[in-house]
């Protein structure tokens, strides 16, 4: 505490990583699509499921599997530009998201890859969530982290370069897609935009319940803001917008949880 009644302490140094991320990722050609979904139907699966096994399954468990099935339909949405020009599209779909564990007493977001994803069924992603959640650190990657993040600035923004050097390194480090939350922060609808080194990134905003039509008829919903992020240097709009129906027509009829409902 200073004698002006101001209190000042170090940056952590993690925040090193996120700066030198949102520096290089401000750099693409980036178009964000603001987006809602109806999650009734989902959102109705999801209670029945919690009242059948006595455990909520993750909602972002099930964002995952209808972004998989989606990217499948759609591969070309998960493809990369490497420095020679080319296309790099893979067939698997590794979902990067951002698992909040408790470190030091307090809930930090980890990033957690999710491989293979549309060969995986929601029950199975949703134990590898759950058990990232809980899961130790790893001491050497958090040492090399560390000791990463004391390089120079410049050093340490060439691995945030990665998705423009060699797709196939970026696949095997930090997946093909991303979903990114901020609506796990806050209550009611919104939407989050930042820049982002994926091809494909969603981000989470929040539920709001308002009226909607169905059948003709104006009755209550539920709503998930959602931002849909695609690098315009890869994917055309046209298909970005097929790509979204797809992944709306998946969302809105509670893909993947069906199938839980069954077993």
């Amino acid at each position: 505490m200073t004698d002006e009644g101001e209190t000042i302490e170090s940056v952590p140094l993690q925040r090193r990583g996120t700066v030198d991320y949102m520096r290089v990722a401000g750099r693409r050609s980036v178009v964000h699509g603001l987006v809602e979904f109806d999650v009734t139907e989902a959102r109705r699966r999801v209670r029945a499921l919690e009242a059948k096994t006595g455990e909520q399954p993750s909602f972002t468990a099930f964002l995952v599997v209808c972004l998989a099935r989606a990217l499948q339909d759609h591969p070309r949405v998960q493809a990369y530009r490497d420095w020679r020009g080319r296309l790099v599209q893979f067939d698997d779909v590794d979902v990067n998201v951002i698992v909040e564990r408790q470190r030091d007493g307090e809930h930090v977001g980890v990033p957690h890859v999710i491989r293979g994803a549309n060969r995986r069924s929601l029950e199975s992603i949703h134990d590898e969530i759950r058990a990232a959640q809980t899961a130790p650190a790893d001491r050497r990657q958090t040492r090399v982290a560390s000791l990463g993040l004391r390089l120079p600035g410049p050093v340490r923004r060439l691995l945030w370069r990665l998705p423009q050097v060699s797709p196939r390194h970026w696949k095997r480090i930090a997946g093909t897609a991303a979903i990114t939350s901020v609506g796990m922060f806050g209550t009611g609808g919104g939407w989050g935009i930042s820049p982002t080194n994926y091809t494909l990134q969603l981000t989470v905003g929040g539920i709001d319940r308002k009226p909607g039509i169905v059948d003709g008829e104006v009755e209550p919903r539920e709503y998930l803001s959602l931002t849909v992020t695609f690098d315009h240097d890869v994917v055309d709009g046209a298909p970005a917008a097929r790509f979204v129906q797809r992944l709306k027509e998946l969302v809105e009829v509670g893909y993947g949880l069906e199938t839980e409902l069954e077993t």
